[in-house]
């Protein structure tokens, strides 16, 4: 009987992974190989460094309820004091985190196929040069592993990882970023070499006896191109209101609004979650604090609608890369409130919620947050009182701030240096 390949495998040619004739795909190779990594090489570099952003935007260093990393060290050495404009900056910076971050899914895949054999080379080092080579590519698999499996897990909302979501993420990133810089150093002028030759050289990613083709290599890299767009498709919705927010299928938050009228956009945890009791939001028993230099005071919301009211047009934008559209918020300006207890010169916050569960039950906002007039103790929200889950009877909303600052169901606020 005739064989129908035209390059039968020899049955006696080694099975493990440790031998080069076990891998024998065609489409393995260094043209292959670098254009994915040319892509990751620009990718990867913005992730880092709006992942740099979205963590100085929660001005860690301010004070330990914001904090989630405290034994950072130098490692926050580029942080500043969170800027609120524009008003719009977070939510750009987390929409590109996110959503490229889920797009280059496919690409990373697709890079670590391309060169697994590498990882099965023996001898494990020929030189010293040679070792250090081996140890970043295995700390920039394992870094890139994890740091995109832990985002995805992030934005899904699937807690499963042990410890807290913040220092996994921050620490893995640096690992992963500073073995991905040593590779890049190393390989990035071969990358460019391969793309420019007409003919492929013959590397240890090329199969010594590939199997027969079926697909190209242009057409690998069309499918690669083709799973990233179907997931920038579906997940990019989160960043809009409408229509589009349903093409999100990846996202937790990319269905249909919750609801409908003024309150009718996303949140990220409701009153019930909170364990927020109606009983302690009505008019009759909620009470603001208000404590600075001068004293405290305690302010009703007749005492609040009783102070002169402002309004502003802020999104509301998440760390799992979900927001909203600007809403039309109206309420007392935060640096009136400040007045109140003895600051003309606004200073730092604490702001403390009526939420019993959960992280950022407290966070803390810089002096210069608190002074912009767009920053308001917000009573309504699109002409209407907030709803429960929009954190009534009254929340922060802060330009540029990510999401979980922006207090809901607030009970105390503390001025003064923190």
């Amino acid at each position: 009987m005739a064989r129908t390949s035209s390059s039968p495998r020899n049955p006696s040619s080694p099975r493990t992974p440790f031998s080069p004739a076990f891998w024998r795909s065609p489409l393995r190779g260094p043209w292959f190989t670098s254009v994915l990594g040319v892509v990751l090489l620009g990718g990867i570099t913005v992730l880092f460094v709006t992942g740099l952003l979205s963590y100085a935007a929660y001005n860690p260093d301010l004070s330990p309820v914001n904090d989630k990393t405290p034994d950072k060290g130098i490692l926050g050495f580029y942080l500043f004091s969170w800027p609120t404009d524009p008003h719009w900056l977070y939510r750009l910076n987390q929409g590109v985190h996110v959503t490229l971050g889920i797009t280059l899914v496919p690409v990373l895949l697709a890079k670590l196929w391309s060169v697994v054999p590498k990882l099965f080379t023996l001898p494990p080092a020929r030189s010293l040069a040679h070792a250090l080579e081996r140890l970043s590519l295995v700390l920039l698999v394992g870094g890139g592993l994890f740091e995109f499996v832990t985002g995805v897990l992030n934005v899904q909302l699937d807690y499963v990882f042990p410890g807290s979501f913040y220092p996994l993420h921050f620490y893995g990133a640096w690992v992963f970023f500073a073995a991905f810089v040593a590779h890049a150093v190393l390989k990035t002028p071969m990358a460019l070499r391969n793309l420019r030759q007409l003919r492929e050289e013959k590397t240890e990613l090329v199969a010594p006896d590939p199997a027969d083709p079926t697909v190209s290599r242009r057409g690998a890299l069309g499918l690669v191109g083709g799973g990233s767009l179907l997931l920038f498709v579906t997940t990019a919705g989160q960043n809009f209101d409408g229509p589009l927010r349903r093409t999100a299928l990846l996202a937790p938050h990319g269905g249909a609004e919750p609801g409908t009228g003024p309150g009718g956009f996303q949140i990220n945890k409701t009153a019930a979650y909170a364990g927020i009791d109606a009983a302690e939001t009505n008019e009759e028993t909620w009470r603001l604090v208000v404590a600075g230099r001068d004293g405290t005071v305690r302010l009703g919301r007749a005492d609040l609608l009783r102070l002169p009211l402002h309004s502003a047009a802020l999104p509301i934008a998440c760390v799992e890369g979900w927001s909203t559209s600007d809403q039309w918020w109206r309420g007392v300006r935060l640096r009136d409130l400040a007045a109140l207890v003895g600051y003309d010169d606004p200073p730092d916050v604490l702001v403390e919620s009526l939420q019993r569960r959960g992280a950022f039950r407290r966070a803390a906002l810089r002096a210069n947050q608190v002074a912009d007039p767009r920053s308001l103790l917000a009573l309504y929200v699109n002409g209407e009182d907030l709803t429960p889950d929009h954190g009534h009877p009254a929340r922060i909303i802060v330009p540029a701030a990510p999401g979980v600052l922006n207090t809901k169901w607030v009970a105390r606020m503390t001025f003064g240096d923190l």
